[in-house]
């Protein structure tokens, strides 16, 4: 007798796909009928699904973990994982597997900023309709398949995100001092700013600054000054006639000389070439 009833969709991506995008391998839907394992370990592979009805466990990264209807698990596949339908509950399920050679890099950045691989999404509905999207896309073999398979990845991705980083729910979720000192530098960029000087004005310590500012904000202080300032130095290179020197200095930047070599590295290109293209 079979342990679960499912539809599937089994994917082959093209060379191209591999070479540049997010790539469907599975996508599906399981209704558990009884109480089985499923484990898997040493994948290429990401796995993303979301507990339609019922309940079960899943266990990952060593421990073992109570999951139920609404439920959002994210695992990566190249670690030992196995999930279990509830005998007295069992669950139904949508889920993708996927890859692509920016998929590592997604999830490393999930992680980095302290997001986890279970949790519970507000709106279970916008997970589903992508997770259903996927499986149509497959199924008519639409000619741009691949192209709207990798939007629909990225989309989930984001989705996954979004869930679970402050800054991309209520502007509340985010502390009030972290707030006035991103303001804080969006209106100093040009000044010289360091950690010393803002622990001091906004009495925060240094590392406490330092760590909580990369969590919400996913970069740290100083990527982000750099940031302002080639960003407003790329806005004068191209909307006025200041020479780059007094452009360099307007920005915040020491000397012409290093400017030109944080914008080189930021852009690929001096800020010559920069107004010259622009």
């Amino acid at each position: 007798m079979a342990k679960s009833s499912s539809n599937r969709i089994i994917a082959t991506p093209s060379s191209y796909a591999r070479e540049h995008y997010l790539y469907v391998q599975e996508v599906g839907t399981l209704q558990s009928l009884e109480p089985h394992i499923s484990q898997r370990q040493n994948l290429s592979s990401y796995l993303i699904f979301i507990v339609l009805k019922g309940s079960g466990y899943v266990s990952y990264d060593g421990c073992r973990f109570n999951i139920t209807a609404g439920d959002c698990v994210w695992l990566d596949c190249t670690k030992s994982y196995s999930h279990e339908s509830s005998a007295t509950d069992p669950w139904s399920l949508m889920w993708v597997h996927f890859y692509g050679k920016e998929a590592p890099f997604f999830y490393a950045s999930y992680l980095k900023q302290s997001c986890p691989f279970l949790f519970r999404p507000q709106d279970t509905m916008a997970f589903t309709d992508i997770l259903h999207h996927l499986y149509q896309i497959h199924s008519m073999k639409h000619s741009l398949m691949e192209l709207y398979a990798n939007r629909g990845l990225t989309d989930l991705i984001t989705l996954c995100f979004g869930e679970n980083l402050p800054e991309s729910g209520e502007a509340s979720s985010i502390p009030e001092k972290l707030k006035q000192i991103h303001d804080y530098l969006d209106e100093k960029y040009a000044e010289k700013i360091n950690l010393e000087e803002l622990s001091s004005r906004f009495f925060i310590s240094k590392f406490h600054l330092s760590r909580e500012y990369k969590k919400i904000y996913g970069t740290t202080i100083g990527n982000e000054l750099t940031s302002r300032r080639i960003s407003h130095a790329k806005s004068m290179l191209r909307f006025s006639d200041a020479s780059v020197e007094a452009i360099a200095l307007k920005c915040g930047f020491q000397d012409a000389g290093y400017f030109i070599k944080v914008f080189k590295r930021a852009e690929g290109m001096t800020p010559l070439e920069y107004r010259k293209k622009w």
